[in-house]
């Protein structure tokens, strides 16, 4: 069931679960009825929920948005206020969450990528993977102007661990405007790459953007 008012007792902390699975599973029965009223619950616990409900809730609204994306769309001011929680998982959690709409709200999220960006710099490796995943569905959506030269510039700092993955999906979207400074910034960073897949996957990578 997953009715008005039962929600927030199908959380995880609820049930006192250490797992995520009662969260999956809401999300995937939120998702599959296409409960909005569900969602609109899930928002409000987000807001003023206890730390538990806020981190639970959020987890199913991301796992929603994974399935279907359309049905917390309208609800992105929730996860940009998110971006400046102190917690963790809110964080990272709201920008999954952004990440999954970023095509369908394309317009709204890049008028907000200052806070975004700020929101990615300080959080975690999970953050910034979302990030640069946000940053690449909005070059696909219209925005390639704005975001592009974004994560061009962010790859010159990026983790050596996430570096050849940021750079492949840089390069998918990649305008000719800025191909050069990816190219540069490949073969700066290229020296710094000791592992010898990583070094072969960013040699192919620089062969095809020469190519």
């Amino acid at each position: 069931m997953t009715g008005s008012g039962s929600i927030a007792g199908q959380l995880a902390g609820a049930m006192d679960r250490r797992d995520e699975r009662p969260n999956v599973a809401l999300a995937e029965a939120i998702a599959a009825a296409g409960n909005r009223e569900a969602v609109r619950e899930l928002v409000q616990l987000v807001r003023s929920g206890t730390t538990r409900q806020r981190n639970d809730a959020m987890k199913v609204l991301y796992e929603i948005g994974a399935r279907d994306p359309d049905l917390i769309g309208g609800h992105c001011p929730v996860f940009l206020e998110a971006l400046g929680s102190g917690t963790n998982r809110q964080v990272w959690g709201a920008m999954q969450a952004l990440d999954s709409v970023a095509e369908l709200r394309a317009e709204e999220i890049a008028a907000e990528l200052p806070r975004i960006i700020e929101a990615a710099d300080r959080g975690s490796v999970i953050a910034k993977d979302r990030c640069t995943s946000l940053l690449t569905k909005l070059a696909r959506a219209g925005y390639a102007e704005k975001a592009v030269p974004i994560l061009v510039e962010r790859l010159k700092s990026a983790a050596p661990n996430q570096f050849p993955t940021y750079a492949e999906e840089t390069a998918s979207v990649v305008t000719p405007e800025a191909k050069p400074g990816l190219i540069a910034t490949i073969r700066q960073r290229l020296e710094g790459i000791t592992q010898k897949a990583k070094r072969e996957r960013m040699q192919k990578l620089l062969r095809k953007l020469n190519g």
